[in-house]
């Protein structure tokens, strides 16, 4: 058991303070009575922790990322027969967003998307490296990364949608370029072919196929405004293999033909 009266950790104004990969038994605790000056964020990568308030206990598993408010006392550790496997971050909220923050003393958000866990675990690792070689702009990098798990969370929040079709937008962003089956995107997501579509329908107003032609006519538009792509470059880039059906799709989605398109901001150079 560690007991912690006052926060020994070198205190760094300017964000993140310390990081860190533990993998601790049940013989963890640490427990301080006065809080500390700076916010604590966890990364649940497997087994189970808990923070405990007042005798409040939050129980964390796998996929779980907990934000502890400065000022909170709080006791936090491994159950009984358990195994913690988790990362961590402490940052102090002066160079951090406020709108990224909850107010809440102890905030748990569960984390269902596998592509989003990757990317969090990826972030803190980056928190990690970055925290401990302190080399050129490492607070800026450190609270980047941060950062960027605070936007997930918020992102989930509000998102409002399933995290399976979360999946299924992020694998039709992968795949942009590729003959997209709808088949394999719902045997990646765990879902027969006609329960995605329905239910992907329902999330989002919009069928697999039109989410995918809405992605690509988009990325279409960048390359042709900012990268001086033909429109037929454009079109084989994001995965059209038919011209004529490019056309009519970027006419559906920009009320333009790609062609006037691209004239449009070659007059304004």
């Amino acid at each position: 058991m560690k007991l912690d009266r006052a926060s020994t950790f070198d205190k760094q104004a300017s964000g993140v303070v310390i990081a860190g990969h533990f993998n601790e038994s049940d013989s963890y605790e640490t427990i301080r009575p006065n809080g500390m000056s700076d916010w604590l964020i966890t990364f649940t990568l497997d087994g189970e922790g808990y923070f405990d308030l007042d005798g409040r206990e939050q129980r964390v598993k796998a996929g779980d990322v907990t934000l502890l408010k400065p000022g909170t006392p709080h006791r936090y550790g491994t159950p009984k027969g358990e195994n913690w496997h988790f990362v961590w971050a402490h940052f102090v909220d002066g160079h951090m967003d406020i709108n990224l923050l909850p107010s809440e003393a102890l905030t748990n958000r569960e984390i269902e998307q596998q592509a989003v866990r990757n990317r969090i675990y990826d972030a803190f690792r980056r928190v990690i490296s970055d925290s401990r070689e302190r080399g050129a702009y490492w607070h800026e990098l450190c609270l980047g990364a941060l950062r960027e798990v605070l936007m997930l969370l918020v992102k989930q929040q509000t998102s409002g949608l399933d995290s399976r079709i979360e999946d299924t937008l992020h694998l039709l962003a992968q795949r942009m370029q590729e003959r997209v089956r709808i088949e394999e995107l719902a045997r990646s997501v765990g879902l027969s072919e006609s329960r995605l579509s329905h239910l992907f329908k329902e999330n989002t107003g919009e069928s697999i196929v039109e989410a995918l032609n809405r992605m690509r006519i988009k990325q279409a538009a960048l390359l042709i405004a900012h990268m001086n792509r033909t429109a037929a470059e454009a079109a084989h880039l994001v995965g059209f293999q038919n011209y004529n059906h490019f056309t009519r799709q970027f006419r559906k989605y920009m009320s333009v033909t790609p062609s006037a398109y691209g004239k449009s901001f070659r007059v304004k150079e």
